[in-house]
């Protein structure tokens, strides 16, 4: 890449809650000309997801949560239906997911299976989401979920049968892209045939 990419200039536009920087940078095209452009880049660094999902119930537990981007996009009251995540902040992604499964659905997960890693904005963020589901039992259910009132989290846990939650894509009722993505992997992976 560093034959492609030649930094200009890097200014810090904010940091109040994660980094927003302007990046001037010369790329080199194809056809051997060089560009200069200009990019805003949020670094919020990189996340982990997880699906819950109960095979002998057919069943998956997701959250609800308000959040602002969305709302301010459109929708209506900024509720979204989602799989439990949160940013790694120094830990290994499974790790991280285990804290984030039972602080946001209140199950204590051992068992992660990995499953992917995808870039959810690559035109703008940095972030680059480890995704993972593990199968949950009622025993390890430990507590009510809900957040961390601290960080502002006030979280609702859902659980759904999965050809429920697979329907609420389709109405338009889930539409948070990792929880469509671990949804539809569970679908030709876990709940097949």
């Amino acid at each position: 890449m560093s034959k492609l990419v030649q930094i200009v200039d890097v200014s810090v536009l904010s940091d109040q809650w994660y980094v927003l920087k302007k990046y001037s940078f010369d790329y080199l095209r194809k056809d051997g000309s060089s560009q200069r452009q200009t990019r805003e880049v949020y670094d919020r660094g990189n996340g982990a997801a997880i699906l819950l999902y109960n095979r002998a119930r057919r069943s998956v537990v997701l959250t609800r949560q308000f959040r602002l981007p969305a709302y301010l996009n459109g929708l209506a009251d900024g509720m979204l239906i989602e799989a439990a995540a949160g940013l790694l902040d120094d830990m290994s992604p499974a790790d991280r997911i285990r804290i984030e499964a039972e602080e946001e659905t209140g199950y204590r997960i051992e068992q992660v299976e990995k499953v992917f890693e995808a870039y959810m904005s690559p035109g703008s963020v940095t972030e680059k989401l480890h995704f993972s589901v593990a199968e949950y039992q009622d025993s390890q259910r430990v507590g009510e979920g809900g957040g961390v009132v601290a960080e502002g989290e006030d979280i609702q846990v859902l659980e759904l049968p999965f050809d429920e939650a697979m329907g609420m894509i389709g109405r338009g009722e889930i539409v948070d892209g990792k929880t469509i993505m671990l949804l539809q992997h569970a679908a030709l992976r876990l709940f097949a045939g």
